[in-house]
């Protein structure tokens, strides 16, 4: 049986092209040598990662794999800058993590509402207009845009919920939920009830309430991908609360005792942390109860573990509210719910010096130029002091400062690399 809840999904997204400079001159009547006059690309647009409560699965994402944003629109004459691209906006579920594809380091936790820039667009180039000078007065060149990032991302959907139901199939999580908020899952007596994570808002009383997930349900052997528990219990991650839900009627002659250790060694084994999330037992199904033995049998065994019992049924109604209770006074002293940290450090550029830079004196100023200073200019966080000693380094490497001195550069001449202007140094 398939899932219809997707929580995984691989996408490619590229950020637009800054849209080149133009080449122009003005041409006027009774106007002079009215020099060049050509505009500014416009920027690429950016791909923009935004979380939508209304979304609770990455579904939309089986559909579509490749996102890109629009690219900016070349300069005209009239000092006319080009029109920006138009960036993407890609919705998530809360709680999405994004991940590289290639190294599965982290680069965001989309679980705030703070949008996220995922892919930047690339720089317009410069118009002719930029470069004009009193010995260059006619310049026939511009800037080409700079290309927009692009990322192949990993999107992994962990569900933002206090409180995990957690339990073998058919023991009535769903039917529980249900009870205790206003989420309707859909409820059969067979295994495998529910096919992805509900969530429902339980209300405890003014000013208290939290999220529960129904998650579905794990057999052995899923921390080691059988059936369907794998795929879900990442869901169970952030919940800084699991209720374990046993079914103690000995209606399908099962051993509940048996069902718990079973339940707590998947996920021992899926997560030696998840295993050590507080936990409270609800016991349920009391209203069918079989064999009274079975369920005193748990609570020995649960309560000498550490743990607290509650008897319920959430078919009749009953107990529902005193585990309600039970939880919100366990989570008014348990921390917040998880965040996951950044892990992405963003690789530099390869540069390939192989094609010579082109360097002129004019006017006091060493003007270098070349298709591989753009790219790599593009990607320097002048700002960040890491960044600046890797382009120092990437220029040294590649001779360009050697070049520079063997061509008479002093101490304290202007340096402008690709149009931006530095003071050089020795």
């Amino acid at each position: 049986m398939a899932s219809s809840f997707i929580d995984k999904a691989r996408i490619t997204v590229r950020a637009g092209n800054g849209g080149n400079g133009a080449i122009a001159f003005h041409r006027e009547k009774y106007v002079a040598a009215g020099g060049p006059d050509g505009g500014d690309g416009g920027r690429g647009g950016s791909i923009i990662l935004k979380v939508d409560d209304n979304l609770s699965t990455l579904m939309d994402f089986r559909y579509k794999r490749k996102y890109a944003a629009g690219n900016g629109m070349d300069g005209q004459g009239k000092r006319k800058s080009g029109k920006d691209g138009e960036s993407l906006t890609i919705r998530v579920p809360r709680g999405t993590l994004v991940r590289d594809a290639e190294t599965n380091e982290i680069i965001i936790d989309m679980s705030g509402s703070e949008p996220f820039v995922l892919c930047r667009g690339g720089r317009g180039g410069w118009g002719n207009s930029h470069f004009a000078t009193p010995t260059r007065q006619v310049p026939r060149f511009a800037k080409a845009g700079l290309p927009g990032e692009s990322h192949d991302v990993i999107l992994e959907l962990k569900l933002l919920a206090d409180v995990g139901l957690v339990g073998f199939p058919n023991v009535g999580k769903s039917t529980l939920l249900s009870v205790v908020s206003k989420a309707q899952p859909k409820i059969a007596n067979y295994h495998f009830t529910t096919l992805f994570p509900n969530l429902g808002v339980v209300w405890v009383e003014e000013g208290v309430s939290f999220v529960m997930a129904d998650i579905p349900g794990i057999i052995e052997g899923a921390s080691e991908g059988a059936g369907l528990g794998h795929d879900f219990l990442r869901h169970v991650d952030r919940c800084r609360l699991l209720v374990h839900v046993v079914d103690v009627s000995g209606s399908e002659g099962r051993d509940p005792v048996a069902d718990f250790d079973a339940i707590n060694e998947e996920l021992k084994q899926y997560s030696p942390a998840l295993a050590e999330r507080p936990q409270i037992v609800a016991a349920n199904k009391t209203d069918i109860l079989e064999d009274p033995e079975k369920l005193e049998a748990l609570r020995s065994h649960v309560e000498g573990l550490g743990y607290t019992l509650v008897e319920i049924s959430a078919a009749a109604h009953k107990g529902t509210r005193e585990l309600v209770q039970q939880i919100a006074q366990r989570l008014s002293v348990l921390p917040p719910v998880a965040v996951y940290q950044p892990e992405y450090v963003p690789k530099p550029p390869v540069a390939d010096a192989s094609s010579p830079l082109d360097i002129q004196h004019e006017d006091g100023v060493w003007i270098v130029e070349g298709p591989w200073l753009q790219r790599i200019m593009a990607n320097v966080n002048f700002a960040d002091y890491e960044s600046r000693m890797w382009f120092d380094r990437t220029l040294r490497e590649a001779g360009v400062f050697q070049r520079l001195e063997e061509m008479g550069i002093q101490d304290g001449d202007t340096v402008s690399l690709d149009g931006f202007e530095f003071e050089y140094q020795k």
